[in-house]
């Protein structure tokens, strides 16, 4: 067998931008045996020492609420697990705690498509219509859907009952000024949580306009990763949070994660405001796929090292997920099969954030450096977002671009 090199997958890429997607035998390549390198004692305890240092400076005292880990070379360097699980009953976070990954659920949602793809239960230039015919779109397909290209607006916009709007009126002095009014919408969504189901059956029932046209553009946009996780149950005929349970979670040791669903609703932790107000459940709360993994930072921590040794998915195969698929997008942002990508001159950053409700999340992978830094909060907390600046400890250097929230 032949093995295939990143610049090999590079190339495939150029090539698929053109016809569609990468060949599933580029994928099935052998891989070169991969191994962490060891730290030696020294360096370990001044990586740990420095990003102590930094970590106090940059959320430590700015209250951050979470817990932190970052990893050089498959090891722990510097961990930490500040503040409370719930500001009501003052159950204080440790390394099981398993927080709300916000979007980084969609690098779950992504890399298991990309896995059913290695098995071949699954193409990713089949058209969505395969899974859902009668759904009202034409001409998406999976990997338009993995790559934010499809079009589809995003759920969370159109599953509402009513919408406010912005109007001008004159005030008693004449002026000019600006209101707001909530207007019901003639199309009502039924009681309760709505699911994945729910949120197909209402896009076929009323097709919500798309964005752009298939592939003419990038959009981030929930719905895609909701459509995938329904693909994900169709193709296995098993619920995506129990899929996940017994093909991820369980075979990597990822004992503290989970999905959430309508079935853990009488269980749900809240995540928090800025001022300690707790975020309740809402009607679009039990839809995932797009978000709904919950995870600890340790067990988000295997993953990564899943990752890195080709356990779930091939390396060839992340190679292909590792590339930016939008070429019109000419800055060093762009996003590929479940992740987002900051490529500049001093390093390579696989990654993606997240936000819902109170919850802050961060999974920062610097390939090239072998380093990892990932960040879970419940209290809405802007500065979690800036916790790449800690990677000046591996690299020597300090970036100020900064990533994709």
């Amino acid at each position: 067998m032949i093995v295939r090199t990143f610049a090999i997958a590079t190339l495939c890429f150029l090539l698929q931008s053109c016809s569609g997607q990468p060949t599933q035998s580029e994928s099935h390549a052998a891989n070169e045996p991969f191994s962490f390198h060891p730290l030696d004692p020294a360096t370990k305890t001044q990586y740990t020492a420095e990003l102590e240092k930094q970590y106090y400076a940059l959320l430590g005292t700015k209250g951050f609420n979470g817990s932190i880990l970052v990893a050089k070379n498959g090891e722990v360097v510097f961990e930490n697990y500040q503040g409370f699980v719930n500001f009501k009953t003052k159950d204080p976070i440790t390394s099981h705690t398993p927080f709300h990954l916000a979007s980084v659920s969609k690098t779950f949602t992504g890399m298991a498509i990309m896995h059913l793809w290695e098995q071949g239960k699954l193409s990713l230039d089949d058209d969505i219509k395969k899974y859902f015919p009668e759904l009202p779109y034409e001409g998406i397909t999976i990997q338009q859907l993995l790559t934010h290209r499809s079009g589809l607006n995003n759920y969370v916009y159109f599953l509402v009952n009513s919408k406010t709007e912005v109007y001008r009126v004159k005030n008693k002095r004449g002026r000019w000024v600006k209101k707001t009014r909530v207007i019901k919408l003639p199309v009502q969504l039924k009681p309760g949580f709505l699911t994945n189901q729910d949120m197909l059956d209402y896009m076929v029932a009323n097709k919500p306009e798309t964005i752009f046209q298939p592939d003419r553009n990038f959009r981030y946009s929930n719905t895609n990763y909701a459509l995938l996780a329904l693909i994900i149950e169709k193709v296995t005929a098993t619920a995506y949070p129990k899929y996940m349970k017994d093909s991820v979670f369980t075979p990597l040791g990822m004992h503290d994660s989970y999905v959430f669903s309508i079935a853990d609703t009488a269980s749900y932790v809240p995540s928090f405001q800025a001022n300690n107000v707790p975020y309740r459940l809402e009607k679009l709360d039990c839809i995932y796929g797009d978000k709904n993994v919950y995870s600890t930072v340790r067990d988000l921590l295997l993953w990564d090292k899943a990752l890195y040794e080709g356990r779930f998915v091939s390396r060839s195969t992340q190679d292909l997920a590792y590339q930016p698929y939008s070429p019109e997008n000419k800055s060093m942002h762009n996003y590929g099969l479940g992740w987002r990508l900051l490529t500049n001159p001093q390093e390579r950053i696989i990654y993606h954030n997240g936000w819902w409700h109170g919850n802050n999340t961060v999974f920062t992978r610097f390939v090239d450096d072998t380093a990892t830094i990932i960040v879970l909060g419940n209290r809405y907390n802007r500065n979690i977002y800036r916790a790449r600046n800690l990677s000046k400890v591996f690299t020597g250097s300090t970036d100020s671009t900064a990533l994709e929230e």
